[in-house]
């Protein structure tokens, strides 16, 4: 039987929904590469592995970039392995619908579309990020009333307010997960004079990030190296080290935010304090997200549930039918 496969080729994470199965993958976005050979030889999780203990020869790179393609053919070998390890064969190549930042190049789309083309899909479609999360959110994005959504992702942050089948005001920036993991580095280097690792900073972020000073202080445990007498260091981060780390990029965030309600018209901001936002993406689980952008925009917020599946799931529901093939991405149905 032939099925109707969605994607979200983030920056971060490959998820893949098949219809009738569900998410049937959700993986590092991570290859390893024998650079004498030019072949792939892991790819997901197992090449997330390698990262900082790569034997020599062997190259681990992300080989998609602040939500685009960096490395085409690396992207077409990971997107294979990919289906083929979440999907199986497939009698006749299946259609698919795929997850793209709402600002992107015409240069970027063709390689999006090229690539999933190189993989063995068929009539690949594409969708607006913020869009696929309001659908895999529950909103009813087909209706005449505003909603404003947020999507924190690994490389991009997408904001939109969307209204009957399409995003009315849009942005998309280059700050976002990774962004947010790189200040963690930045601000150990920085105060605590220790190097460490991407790997320790994304720990870290998960297990006490905060934007939102917590009642209960938390804390954790980092390795890394000394800068001063390059000697292996153990020091304890607590919640107060990350909103002091994350406040750069959680500034440039809703700055954002502020920037897309500014833009929209007055019938939809309307809608949109009364309906709220709806905060989707894996960025989106930092404590205390929903709290500060609130004070600032004066708006209610809400995470959704399971949002760093929202994307992924949205693109599923989204009926090709109703896809535009000019500009297939521009306006959506939902099944």
């Amino acid at each position: 039987m032939n099925r109707k496969i969605a994607i979200d080729l983030g920056t971060s994470t490959v998820q893949i929904y098949v219809d009738g199965k569900g998410v049937v993958l959700n993986e590092p976005s991570v290859i390893a590469v024998d650079k004498y050979l030019n072949k792939v030889v892991r790819v997901g999780r197992e090449a997330e592995e390698l990262f900082g203990r790569e034997p020599e020869g062997i190259e681990v790179v992300r080989p998609v970039r602040e939500g685009v393609i960096s490395r085409f053919n690396h992207t077409v070998a990971m997107i294979r392995r990919f289906i083929s390890k979440g999907c199986g064969r497939f009698l006749i190549p299946p259609g698919a619908v795929i997850a793209v930042p709402s600002i992107v190049t015409d240069v970027e789309e063709h390689a999006v579309r090229d690539a999933a083309l190189s993989a063995g899909l068929k009539e690949p479609y594409l969708i607006d990020e913020p869009v696929a999360a309001a659908i895999g959110a529950g909103i009813d994005v087909d209706s005449d009333s505003g909603h404003m959504i947020v999507d924190i992702g690994g490389g991009t942050t997408d904001i939109a307010v969307v209204c009957l089948g399409g995003a009315v005001t849009s942005s998309s920036i280059k700050t976002a997960g990774d962004s947010m993991t790189e200040a963690i580095v930045r601000h150990v280097r920085n105060k605590y004079s220790i190097q460490i690792g991407e790997r320790e900073a994304e720990k870290a972020k998960i297990t006490i990030g905060s934007v939102w000073r917590r009642e209960d202080v938390q804390s954790t445990e980092i390795t890394g190296k000394s800068l001063k007498s390059g000697v292996p260091l153990i020091t304890e981060l607590n919640s107060y080290d990350m909103t002091e780390a994350l406040e750069e990029p959680m500034t440039r965030i809703i700055e954002e935010i502020c920037s897309v309600i500014e833009r929209t018209p007055p019938e939809l901001v309307t809608d949109v304090a009364d309906n709220g936002i709806i905060l989707t993406g894996g960025g989106s689980q930092i404590y205390g997200l929903d709290k500060i952008i609130s004070s600032v925009t004066g708006l209610p917020v809400k995470c959704a549930e399971q949002p760093s599946l929202c994307v992924v799931c949205g693109a599923a529901k989204a009926d090709t039918a109703g896809l535009y093939s000019d500009r297939p991405r521009r306006r959506i149905n939902v099944k």
